[in-house]
Parts: structure tokens; C-alpha cells; sequence
């Protein structure tokens, strides 16, 4: 709709024929949009124009009679081709009609065998090996073994004629703080199960004594050596009565074993500075006394928590201990961690499997090795495994090391190669090592003349993280068994 007072617009003038198409037009636009609050009151307003070209004539072709004026024609499109013949099949081709499929080239036949082949080899080569690897590990014969020793405590009290407690103060050469007494307090058998009981002397003669004024003499002390059966506490010397008490048993001259197997079923404690221990002596120290004769560890541990920086209660360690000096000591060790939780968490079983030939020590599985020694060659021998120097400090002069396991008649396999018996304890604390200096917030030293005094003085910090629980605390096992290789 237009405007009635705006004039009429003028129709732009059309190109002469054949004249060049224009760039710009003459047409003219209108106003720009505008709100309705701008439009013009005066005036019905309707939307903006746009340009208008003008009708070109028909380009290069002329416009037939019936084409309305000023109207141009579209260009014309070339004649299409007639489409190409079809190469559809008309039917499925037969063999015959395809003789390239009755031969293979001889490049593809080829490669077809070769791969063949190489599968066929990985599968052969695969079954060899998991046959000659799981022929090549050393087992026992069950059908070879004599049963020494069976135990599982279901009488309600400790079998004497096989176990023998220690009983004494003098640390066992490990400079342990613990008295080993003969105590129902500190060993007792209920539940069917062995408890090895870590307790406070405070508890049993008060804090006062432990310090100053006071000499304990051990209740049925065990050991010849006098100065483990008594103690006299001095504050002057800083020299304390031990401040635990704890136990400790063996078989020494009741059940022994050269070869075969020991197998243990036992719950490590918790708390601080407690020491559990599965280990074997030898029974005669065929090439002298401790370390020339050796010593078998199945299972220590340690009573810290895990974030203990040596090794907590979340480690088990095995090891074997020998050497041909006093000084001059090898230790073979391994051990196994549990990624969460602890091993006083559970019963775990500790196994050692042992013959002239090879040794394993292992927690729960044979896959959970902690040591596993093969001694079927010289080169593997217990002495080369030891790599001792030629010369040693042995006291106070220079010794010649010799090889005292071959002087002796010995195999490859000496020390261990002769009767040891078994030992179960709990210690508490020393200054051989276990515990490492400067780790855990130690309160001694081991070098130290005052280090049981050192860990005395500590006790309300390393009591505290002792569980009340006689459950959690104590060491305890379940069931202890014993088979000599070779028959009884």
C-alpha cells in the first residue's frame, strides 16, 4: 500500500539491445527501517524497497513470438548423451569363468606356510617352556617325608617333653631388653592356640625399682651364664632392671631335623619395638659356635606400624645367617609385603622346604617366596655366595679367612647341612641392628653403654601404642609341624 500524497515513481529506461548488462541501477530505495516510535505520523508506512533491475533482453538467442515482451529466455542446455550400456552381469560367472581361482601364486602360498610355520613354533615353543618351567622347580616328595613334630595346641597347656622355655635377662646376644620368664603371664596355651605375651616389669615390681635400688633375680633361670639370671638396678650407672618381660621356647635335644620341611601357622603382635621371631639353631655346632654353624630364619618381623620407616608390621622377613669369623658374618635374605593391612592382622603360614640341594623359605604359597637358594653347583655354594675377603679384623689381630666348611669335610651346601632344631620368640627391642638407629622415633642407640636405660626411660611413649588387648598384643601360634627328608 502506498502513501496517497507521495508521488508516483518512474520506471527506469531499459537498456538498448545487445548493450553491455549495467553495474549500478538507477532505482531508488526508500527509507530506512524505522521503530514505530520514528515512523512519520503523517503517513502509512510500509516496509523499505529494494533496487529493481531492469528486464535484460534475450542475450546471443532471439525471443520466439509467444515470449512475452521484455522477457528473456534461459540458455539453452546441451543435447544430453544417450547413457552408456549397462555392465550389469546378466548372470552369476561360474568356476570356470574364473579360472585365476584354481591357482595360488606361488609368492601367497609361500607366505601362507611361512606363517604357518611361525605359529605352529610359538604354540610348540610356549608349551616347552611351561613344561620345562614347571618341571625345573624343585619340590619335595611328600612320599619322602617322616613326620617329626605335630602341635597344635589343642591340650591346653605346653607339651614339656617337646618344648623347653629360656628363661634368663642377658639379651640373647642381641642385646634384648626383654626378661624371658617362665611365666603363665607371658606364655600360656588357651584357644587352641600358643600366646606368647609381651608385659611391662613395671607391672611387676614398679617403676621405681626398675631405676634404682632393686636386684631381680630370674625365677628359674635356664643359662649357666650368672650374669643372665640377675640384674641390679643403679641410677648412678644408668643401669636399669629390664623394663618387659616376654617368653621364649624351643626343641633343642627333643625334636630336630637335617632336611625336610617345617611348616608354621602363626599371627604376628603389634606395638612398638616388639620383636617376633620362627628361627633354628644347629643342634651340635658341627663347625663351631654361632655364626660359624649357621642360623635359619623362617619369619622375623617387626611390631611397628606401617609407616614405620624400616620395615613394619605390613613385612615378613626370612634369612640365613653364617659366617667364619665372630666378625665376619653373611647374611641371605629376603622378605614379603602385604600392600595393605598387616600380618597381625591374620594366621599366615611359614614354610621351609630344605634339602642337600636347594632351600625355600615362604609365606603362605611357594609364589610368596621369601628365599629361594639352589646349591647344586660349587659356584653356588653357601662359602661363594658369602664372598669373604682373604683377610679380616678378628678382634683385636688381622686374621686369614679360611674356608672352614671344606677344611671340615663340608659340601656345598655347609653349614646347613646338618641337625637344627626350633626356636619361637618375642623380644623386645636390641641393640644388634633390627631396629635401625635415627628410624621410628628411637629412644636409644645401639652403640650406646645406656641404651636399655635410654629405652626404659621411653616406656610411656612405646607402652601406649601396646594394645590392652591380649589378643592383638601377643604372639601367637596355631599349629607347629616338623617332617625329616628321607624317612624316620
Amino acid at each position: 500500500m502506498h502513501d496517497s500524497h507521495a508521488s508516483p515513481r518512474p520506471s527506469p529506461p531499459l537498456p538498448e539491445p545487445n548493450s553491455p548488462i549495467p553495474r549500478q541501477s538507477s532505482a531508488t530505495f526508500r527509507a530506512p527501517f524505522l521503530s514505530p516510535a520514528s515512523r512519520p505520523s503523517s503517513s502509512v508506512w510500509s516496509p523499505p524497497s529494494y533496487p529493481v533491475y531492469p528486464v535484460l533482453p534475450n542475450l546471443g538467442q532471439s525471443s520466439g513470438p509467444d515470449s512475452p515482451a521484455g522477457s528473456s529466455s534461459a540458455l539453452a542446455l546441451p543435447k544430453a548423451k544417450p547413457p552408456l550400456p549397462s555392465t550389469r552381469l546378466t548372470e552369476k560367472l561360474t568356476k570356470e569363468d574364473k579360472p585365476w581361482l584354481s591357482r595360488t601364486p606361488t609368492r601367497e602360498r609361500l607366505s601362507y606356510w611361512i606363517t604357518f610355520c611361525c605359529i605352529l613354533l610359538g604354540v610348540v615353543g610356549a608349551a616347552a617352556l611351561c613344561y620345562f618351567g614347571a618341571t625345573s622347580v624343585d619340590l619335595l616328595n611328600e612320599s619322602d617325608l617322616c613326620l617329626v613334630l605335630e602341635d597344635d595346641f589343642n591340650s591346653g597347656s605346653l607339651d614339656e617333653s617337646v618344648w623347653k622355655r629360656d628363661v634368663q635377662l642377658g639379651g640373647f646376644g642381641n642385646g634384648e631388653f626383654q626378661i624371658t620368664t617362665n611365666s603363665d603371664d607371658n606364655l600360656k596355651v588357651q584357644n587352641g592356640q600358643l600366646y606368647i605375651i609381651p608385659t611391662l616389669t613395671s607391672d611387676s615390681i614398679g617403676t621405681d625399682k626398675i631405676f634404682d635400688g632393686f636386684t631381680y633375680n630370674v625365677d628359674g633361670c635356664t643359662t649357666d651364664n650368672k650374669t643372665a639370671c640377675s640384674a641390679k638396678s643403679n641410677s648412678g650407672t644408668h643401669t636399669v632392671i629390664n623394663p618387659a618381660m616376654s617368653a621364649r621356647i624351643n626343641t633343642a635335644g627333643t625334636k630336630s631335623i637335617k632336611y625336610g620341611k617345617v611348616e608354621v601357622k602363626a599371627k604376628n603382635p603389634r606395638g612398638d619395638w616388639l620383636w617376633p621371631a620362627i628361627w633354628m639353631l644347629p643342634v651340635d655346632d658341627t663347625y663351631g659356635a654361632w655364626p660359624l654353624s649357621g642360623e635359619i630364619d623362617l619369619m622375623e618381623a617387626r611390631g611397628n606400624l606401617n609407616t614405620y620407616g624400616a620395615q613394619g608390621l605390613n613385612f615378613v622377613r626370612s634369612s640365613l645367617n653364617y659366617g667364619p669369623l665372630d666378625s665376619l658374618i653373611t647374611f641371605i635374605f629376603g622378605w614379603w609385603e602385604v600392600k595393605r593391612g598387616g600380618f597381625n592382622e591374620g594366621f599366615h603360614t611359614y614354610t621351609l622346604e630344605w634339602t642337600a640341594d636347594w632351600m625355600r623359605i615362604y609365606v603362605d604359597s611357594r609364589l610368596q617366596a621369601m628365599l629361594d637358594l639352589t646349591i647344586k653347583k660349587e659356584k653356588d655354594s653357601f662359602w661363594n655366595r658369602g664372598h669373604f675377603p682373604q683377610t679380616a679384623q678378628n678382634g683385636s689381630t688381622q686374621a686369614v679367612v679360611q674356608n672352614i666348611y671344606e677344611n671340615q669335610g663340608g659340601g656345598w651346601n655347609a653349614p646347613f647341612d646338618q641337625q637344627f632344631y626350633l626356636i619361637l620368640d618375642l623380644a623386645v627391642g636390641g641393640t644388634s641392628g633390627w631396629f635401625p638407629d635415627g628410624v621410628g622415633n628411637k629412644a636409644w642407640h645401639d652403640g650406646s653403654a645406656t641404651a636399655m636405660f635410654d629405652f626404659a626411660s621411653d616406656q610411656d611413649n612405646w607402652s601406649r601404642t601396646w594394645p590392652t588387648n591380649v589378643d592383638d598384643r601377643a604372639f601367637r601360634i596355631d599349629s607347629v609341624k616338623m617332617w625329616q627328608l628321607g624317612g624316620c
